[in-house]
């Protein structure tokens, strides 16, 4: 696998992350998947010959640096970050457990803050790279039943352009891909078994924006952008 351009991608599950690792592997990538248990990534090891699995969990700023300083090791420089790990907690503000939110705070926002820390300065010294964070509608709207997650959406898409302001400018792109949709996987069908599937946005479709976003040209790069399936309402 080494010899390759090298995409990291967090919260390898079996939708979203999976569909990602898929396109950058089809694209040429070697592909390094970060997941917190090792039965997430096995089957895609299999499948993917330019994967490979790592297990890390993203809230432990040490497994992040160790972790990464191994996939550096045995691939060379990251070329993609993709910051896919997400936590969230439903209920108002009033019922929300505090220490859950706080988790998710974690998870969302500063595992982007030391993942981005750690292959920034390799990103700068190459003069290119991307970062890449996959999120969601709460990043912009606080509605009542999403206290114990908008608040960390929020703050992750204001990190990011934090972020995409100060490495735009040394060659390297940062955006963040709104998701307005329910993704198509097994628990979502579950919940809304009456939807037709024009409903569900498809992982496989959220991962080919990424790949767009992660090879647009310098003259046209985006920060800010939005998927969703053509019936939503917004």
């Amino acid at each position: 696998m080494s010899g390759s351009r090298l995409c990291i991608i967090t919260g390898v599950g079996p939708g979203t992350g999976a569909a990602l690792a898929r396109r950058f592997a089809q694209g040429g990538y070697t592909v390094a998947m970060l997941a917190r248990t090792a039965e997430r990534l096995q089957s895609l090891e299999r499948a993917l010959k330019m994967a490979r699995g790592f297990v890390c969990d993203v809230t432990d700023p040490a497994a992040v640096s160790a972790t990464l300083t191994e996939v550096r090791r045995d691939f060379g420089r990251v070329s993609v970050l993709i910051h896919n790990a997400v936590a969230g907690l439903f209920g108002t503000f009033r019922k929300i457990d505090p220490a859950a939110l706080e988790r998710n705070f974690q998870i969302n926002v500063m595992a982007l803050l030391h993942l981005a820390r750690n292959v920034a300065d390799d990103m700068v010294s190459a003069g290119e790279g991307t970062i890449i964070t996959t999120g969601n509608t709460s990043a912009w709207r606080g509605k009542p039943g999403f206290a114990g997650f908008a608040p960390t959406k929020a703050a992750q898409r204001i990190l990011l352009e934090s972020i995409a302001r100060d490495l735009g400018p040394k060659g390297v792109h940062a955006a963040y891909l709104t998701i307005d949709a329910i993704i198509d996987v097994p628990w979502t069908r579950e919940r809304w078994p009456e939807r037709p599937d024009t409903f569900f946005i498809k992982p496989d479709d959220i991962a080919a924006e990424v790949w767009h976003i992660a090879h647009q040209p310098r003259s046209a790069w985006s920060f800010n952008v939005e998927v969703r399936p053509f019936g939503e309402s917004w």
